[in-house]
């Protein structure tokens, strides 16, 4: 286990990259076993969660090249097991991404209980449900397994939540199944139409995509593509709350405008001065202010995985704002800790929080519970006096690559140990 030492109270200026969308990628890696042919995958991110799909993709039978650099080959002639690893499974959410594809390869998928963030707190029951709409029958046996004997067949669904991986579940099971499968409520984000657009340059046919209804007209034969990742507006967003909560002028480069506007909305009505031009984000020194009320929601609305950096962001900021996130409650939980750093927090409920600043920060010891309040509590740290100490690291780099050399190279004060 590693920890981060911060040594906070410096104004931060440079340029940072973003690379791919890690919720992109994870579901465009797992569509390469849909097809025996090379896929291809670039501008890919250089994070661990890619790091575990590759190993399980590796694990089933798939050849992988370029594992911990921006591009994959990955080709998957033969599947030799549709039981992916369990310790592997378990520490990645998106091992459910996987369920579609080998029951489309092999009549058979049984994966453990996946883990990543909140995993007490996430069921996959709407990931299910659409499988089984298309045929698969589950069978008695621990973790989740099912069966399609019969192969997937094309069907009618209804999603019971806009719940991005289970819409994703089930374009990826429908594009293997022969006929037209329509998929509704589904959820609109930039990375499922990702997922759309590549199932299609393998031969399925896809209507909809960004809307929320999907028609798809599967195949039992996809073939091999080549895919650039969009960048990834999320770290794009977290950078872009790095530079201004340290006063700092920081250029946020890769994340297209259209992606970024739900992000810059937000960030303006905290008072962050900042521009967008084509995929250049700049952040000027700023006066912030209290936002008065942020609620996350569904794409297009400000997404949950920011509203930990724009909680942290408001303790800078001049005047109240109330904080409400309905989608997952640990996550303003995990941020209660900085009321230990001087911040004045108010938990109202596990989806409500009202922040009252600007508050002087002071250096803490620091845990971080999942990958966005990770990186939102190394930005409270960067803003307070003092020294902090953030653990584990390995949580935050699970979304965010060369995570320590970015930092420095912004003018961080920080050393990994």
């Amino acid at each position: 286990m590693s920890t981060l030492i911060i040594e906070g109270g410096h104004r931060l200026s440079g340029v940072v990259d973003v690379e791919g969308n890690k919720n992109a990628a994870l579901p465009l890696m797992a569509a390469t076993l849909l097809t025996e042919d090379t896929c291809v995958l670039t501008n890919v991110p250089r994070i661990a969660d890619v790091d575990v799909m590759a190993r399980l993709l590796l694990d089933l039978g798939a050849e992988v090249e370029g594992i911990g650099s921006p591009t994959l080959t990955i080709r998957c002639q033969t599947i030799r097991t549709h039981e992916p690893d369990r310790a592997l499974v378990g520490r990645l959410r998106g091992s459910v991404l996987l369920l579609g594809p080998l029951l489309a390869r092999t009549g058979r998928a049984y994966i453990a209980p996946p883990g990543g963030d909140f995993p007490a707190r996430r069921t996959i029951r709407t990931h299910l449900e659409a499988l089984v709409a298309m045929g698969a029958e589950p069978v008695d046996g621990p973790g989740h397994r099912l069966e399609a004997p019969r192969g997937l067949a094309p069907a009618s669904i209804y999603l019971d939540e806009a719940s991005v991986t289970g819409t994703e579940t089930a374009l990826l099971a429908a594009a293997a199944a022969p006929g037209i499968s329509e998929i509704r409520h589904c959820a609109c984000e930039p990375h499922v139409v990702e997922l759309c657009e590549f199932l299609a340059s393998m031969g399925a046919g896809i209507t909809g995509a960004g809307s929320h209804t999907i028609r798809v007209e599967g195949s039992p034969r996809l073939g091999g593509a080549t895919r650039r990742l969009w960048g990834d507006y999320i770290e794009a967003g977290s950078w872009a709350v790095v530079g201004a909560i340290t006063g700092g002028d920081v250029e946020v480069r890769g994340a297209r405008a259209v992606d970024m506007e739900v992000v810059t909305a937000t960030l303006r009505k905290l008072g962050v001065r900042c521009q967008q031009r084509d995929e250049i984000l700049t952040v000027e020194p700023s006066t912030l202010t209290g936002a008065g009320r942020i609620t996350t929601g569904l794409w297009p609305a400000f997404p949950s995985d920011l509203v930990s950096l724009a909680t942290v962001l408001a303790t800078q900021a001049d005047g109240a704002t109330l904080v409400h996130d309905w989608m997952y409650e640990l996550r303003l939980f995990a941020l209660e800790q900085m009321s230990g750093m001087g911040a004045d927090l108010f938990l109202c409920d596990p989806h409500r929080i009202i922040v009252t600043g600007p508050a002087k920060l002071r250096g803490k010891a620091l845990d971080s519970r999942d990958i966005r309040s990770g990186m939102a509590l190394i930005a409270a740290a960067l803003a307070a006096s003092g020294q902090s100490r953030v653990e584990p690291l390995e949580t935050v780099e699970r979304g965010y690559g060369t995570l320590v050399e970015r930092l420095q190279s912004l003018g961080a004060h920080v050393a990994r140990v």
